[in-house]
């Protein structure tokens, strides 16, 4: 049904109803305000203040600077810091935060054997998990000292994954080679 044009009606603002909708305005925003900002009031914990440039951060995690020298500290204590394909026995490696940990897959030659080589540098330990004919499932602690295992393959693939120990900060690397016969 169409309305002629002279008949269309305009509404007023109510006085009441426009006092009521700044008033739910203003309260929406003392409310969100109350919820997002720190208290110090005596009912809410006081948040120690930081810089604008500063982030708080949470006792578990590194910074950019630790990752990267506990990263080093790893790739140096297997020899992947350099490490390329023109090395015949080279088969992968690389390198994680704990907190991510890592998770491979390599291709292996069916019953040829592998030297599986594991550093962890930072806080705390992680497990290491290798799925094999007989899995292997060790844990190990974060302090830069690789740990090695000897595989041999008993399918194409193998995975390997690492996973950490509640706590457990930095990084992680890992080394694959075939062992010479």
């Amino acid at each position: 049904m169409a309305i002629p044009v002279d008949e269309i009606m305009t509404l007023r603002p109510h006085p009441l109803g426009r006092s009521l909708v700044l008033c739910a305005s203003a309260l929406s925003v003392a409310l969100a305000t109350g919820c997002t900002s720190d208290s110090g009031g005596p009912n809410g914990p006081s948040a120690p203040q930081s810089s604008p440039g500063q982030q708080r951060k949470h006792p578990s995690e590194t910074s950019d600077q630790d990752e990267e020298r506990l990263g080093e500290q790893v790739e140096e204590a297997l020899g992947t810091e350099e490490v390329g394909d023109n090395d015949p026995l080279f088969v992968e490696a690389g390198l994680e935060r704990v907190s991510d940990g890592f998770h491979t897959e390599p291709e292996l030659a069916r019953g040829r054997s592998y030297r599986l080589s594991v550093a962890c540098a930072g806080k705390g330990k992680i497990i290491l998990s290798v799925a094999l004919k007989a899995p292997v499932r060790r844990t190990m602690g974060c302090d830069g000292v690789p740990l090695q295992l000897r595989i041999t393959a008993s399918t194409a693939r193998v995975t390997i994954d690492t996973e950490r120990m509640p706590g457990a900060t930095g990084m992680v690397a890992w080394r694959m080679d075939r062992v010479e016969k």
